[in-house]
Formats: structure tokens, sequence, C-alpha cells
């Protein structure tokens, strides 16, 4: 990878690129598009990052439009610190990865993007989208499935979604550009679509869970045009396949505003198309302790993310998804199937379920299943478990969600405490909890749950090798004798 220092002795090393036939760094704006000078707004080069700088300057350079777009230029009027800097230009793709060379690949099926990479920091560069309706490919119910149509910076503006994300910063005079009345919807805190509302949420369903995630980080409002067309949409979101839906979760649920999400999900009734049996748990009247392990799950992993720590995702949907499977495992053993059983069987359904909704990468539902997994061995205090159980890589998950599920209002106050007290005490001080626990568990019917698959297959083994062995062939003669 090159890093910034050495890019430019590259690019003056190396032959140059030919730039385009016509230079138009600033072109004509149609009537209506309104550029707000450098003394009016509060954005300062400063504040950019230098990696986009050089991909913006080095585009200029070279003779193409380079805006910064998109939600950095929206967040830096808020007075934000931007997560990521997009950058658009009139350049192709390939001509965006010749001009950078070893910086640059091109990604993405729907759309051609050229990603820029300086150090650990990525530039997305895309060219200017066209409006050629005829040119996309689409389903029948209008979405689109293939984009690859180029086109101006006037047209590209009209294939943004929501007006405040439709600001262009020009490199050139360091104006941004305004074809929408952006600037006033910011000021309002409003989010307002480009176009008919019901359109756009054809032509990409993912539109609305981006309204509700834009509205739940900002504090913006919902225009009533987004409103009144989300209830005859929402049904559209079941042909986005599950792997872009788990991208979406992951923003509305791991950045910061989880509890706003899901309040604004649910208001807009967008959260049964991302967990439908979740939704209608939640809705019943006895679920009062799930609501509260969801509440208490988001909250906890908004406390996180704004103290800098990491947030895994499995966790959060080990909690998500909790009360899911002990529904499932409710109406299992409603079916006579014994408990350890059916929370087997409902955990392989719960996930097996997701995976079609929302499609959770394998790595993270192992990681899940090991959590629920280790619930039951918390309740197993005696002889060396507790050692085994403390020695386990996902010990410290599965123990926070152990209190987290007391937190939520789960009758394991004194579990919680003795495994509190078992981590932080001396060896002996261990020996007397196990032989605490083993009088309070004498005589008690304890729920156990389900055994990882690796103990109950050492539990089989060890019944074998208690069974009566079998006498060789020559025992066997000489008792006959």
């Amino acid at each position: 990878m090159v890093s910034l220092k050495h890019f430019i002795a590259l690019q003056l090393a190396e032959e140059p690129v030919a730039p385009p036939a016509v230079q138009s760094p600033t072109p004509a704006l149609p009537a209506g598009a309104r550029v707000i000078s450098r003394e009016q707004h509060r954005i300062s080069r400063r504040q950019i990052s230098d990696a986009a700088l050089q991909v913006l300057n080095g585009l200029h350079q070279a003779g193409y439009q380079a805006y910064l777009v998109g939600g950095s230029v929206r967040d830096l009027l808020l007075g934000r610190e931007p997560k990521d800097f997009d950058v658009c230009t009139n350049a192709r793709p390939e001509e965006v990865r010749k001009l950078f060379r070893r910086n640059a690949r091109l990604i993405g099926r729907r759309f051609i993007l050229a990603h820029v990479q300086f150090g650990r920091e990525i530039i997305e560069v895309a060219t200017f989208r066209g409006s050629g309706k005829d040119e996309q490919a689409r389903s029948a119910s209008g979405r689109i499935l293939a984009d690859n149509v180029y086109g101006s910076l006037e047209e590209d503006a009209q294939r943004r979604d929501f007006t405040a994300n439709a600001l262009y910063y020009n490199i050139a005079d360091r104006s941004i550009i305004d074809f929408w009345g952006a600037w006033e919807d910011i000021e309002a805190q409003r989010l307002r679509m480009i176009g008919e509302a019901e359109e756009r949420f054809h032509e990409d369903p993912v539109r609305m869970l981006r309204a509700a995630r834009f509205a739940a980080k900002l504090g913006f409002q919902l225009d009533p045009a987004i409103e009144a067309a989300i209830p005859r949409c929402r049904e559209l979101l079941r042909e986005v396949p599950p792997a872009r839906l788990y991208e979406e979760v992951g923003k509305l649920f791991l950045a910061g505003f989880a509890q706003q999400s899901l309040a604004t999900l649910q208001r807009h009734g967008l959260f049964s198309a991302l967990f439908p049996q979740l939704d209608d748990a939640l809705g019943r009247e006895d679920q009062g302790e799930a609501r509260e392990l969801v509440r208490l799950s988001l909250d906890n992993t908004d406390a996180r993310v704004a103290a800098g720590k990491s947030v895994h995702p499995a966790f959060l949907f080990a909690a998500l998804l909790w009360p899911v499977l002990l529904l499932e495992q409710e109406r299992l053993m409603s079916e006579d199937k014994p408990e350890l059983v059916a929370m087997q069987q409902a955990a392989s359904l719960v996930l097996e379920e997701n995976r079609g909704q929302i499609a959770i990468p394998r790595r993270f539902t192992l990681t899940i299943r090991e959590i629920w997994d280790l619930q039951a061995r918390f309740h197993r205090r005696g002889g060396r478990r507790p050692y085994a159980l403390l020695a386990h890589e996902r010990f410290r998950a599965a123990f926070d969600f152990l209190v987290l599920r007391r937190n939520a209002g789960a009758n394991l106050a004194l579990l919680a405490d003795w495994w509190q007290q078992f981590q932080s005490a001396d060896n002996d001080g261990r020996k007397q909890l196990i032989e605490a626990a083993h009088q309070e568990d004498r005589g008690a019917e304890l729920s156990l749950g389900p055994l990882p698959a690796s103990e109950a297959k050492r539990g089989k083994r060890r019944r074998r090798r208690r069974g009566p062995r079998q006498k060789s062939e020559s025992a066997v003669t000489a008792e006959a004798n």
C-alpha cells in the first residue's frame, strides 16, 4: 500500500494520466440550484481527512470534476465528525483506478465503485450516476438490480435519496452546491425525499431503513410524504437480499443510537421486516422481561459505543433472539419434547429462520449458540465443572449475558453473585463456594438446559467405558475348558 508521503513522487515518476478532453471543474448549474460560497458555510479543509483531500485534489488536478458528497458534508454542517468521506466525479471507474494506480481497486456489481486506500483509510469514489431508466435492470416491482449508468452532476443529484445527502462540496473553489433546498432542510432538521417517495422506495426498499436510521441518528423528523409512503411499501423489504439487510441492521443497532433506531422502526412498522418473531414477542403482554432484556442490551451497546469500546454483534443478536428462543422452546415442550431436546431444537430453528431474514454471518451464529449453551452450564457448580467453564473461551460473554438476564428480571441474582465471587476468589475460596453450592443444590431439581455437543460426546464415551468389558477369545476358551 502506497502512503500519502510517497504518492506524489510515484505520480511524477510514472506516465501521467491524460486529462479528459473537456475540463469542467465547475459546470453550469440548472435554474434553482444554489451555490453556497466558502464565506457562507462552516466547512474547512482542515476538517477533511488527508486521504480525502488527496483524492479530491488528484482528480481536480487531472482535469476531472471532484466533489465531497453525502453524509460527510451533512455532518460537517451539523458540527459532527464524519465517519467516512465519499467522493463523486465525472471520471469513470477505470480512469480513477489508472489515476491512483496501486492505491485503487474497483468493487461492486449493481454499481461499480473505486476504492482508493491510503494506510487504513478508504475513500469511496463514485462516478456521476445517470438518469437513463431504460438502461437500468429492474425487478418486477421496480427495484433496481444493475445501475452502471453514468451521467452528469445534475443527474447524479437527481439520483440521490434524501436532500440532506445531496450536498456537493466543490474542491475547485470550496463552495457547496445545493440542488434541492437541502440547506434549509438541515437547518429545519427535516428528512425529505428527492422525488416521489413511493417510487423511490420501489427502486430501493432499503431506503425506508435508511430513512429510519437518519431520523434516529440525526434527530430529524421524517417528511410527511415519507411517513405516508412507508406503510404502502414496507412489504417490499422481503425482496431485499438477507445479506444486505444484515448490513443495514448493523448500521441501525451498532453505531451508538440503537434505542432511537428501535423506536423509529417500531413507530413505522419496519421492525417486523427485520425481526418478525421478536416483534411479535415484544407485543405480548406477558413478555415484560423480554422487552426489558432488549432495552438493556441496546442501552449497553450505545454506552459502549459512546465510551469508544468495541461492540460484538454476536452478543447483541444473542440478546435480541433470546426471547424468541424461549418461546420456541416453550412451544416444543408443549409437544412433549424434553427440555434439553426442546432447547437444542429451538436454537437451531431460530437461527435458521433468522438466516432467511437477516444473513447473520456464520462466525457470529456459532458464538451466539455458544453464549446460549453456556447459560445452562452456569447452574452446574459441582466438582471441576466451574473451573472448566471459567476457562472457556466464551465465558466472559456468557457471564455478561447471564448478568443481563438477571438485570432484565430473570430469577438469577444468587447464581450471578456466586459466579462473580468464584471469579475473584482464591483456590480455597473457590472450594468453599463449590461446597456451599453443593449443599444448596442437594435434592433440588435444576433446569439444566442443553449440553454443548462436545460435552455430550464425552459423556457418551464415559458411559461406554463403564459397561462390562468384553472377554478376550483366550479367556472364553479357558473358561470352557
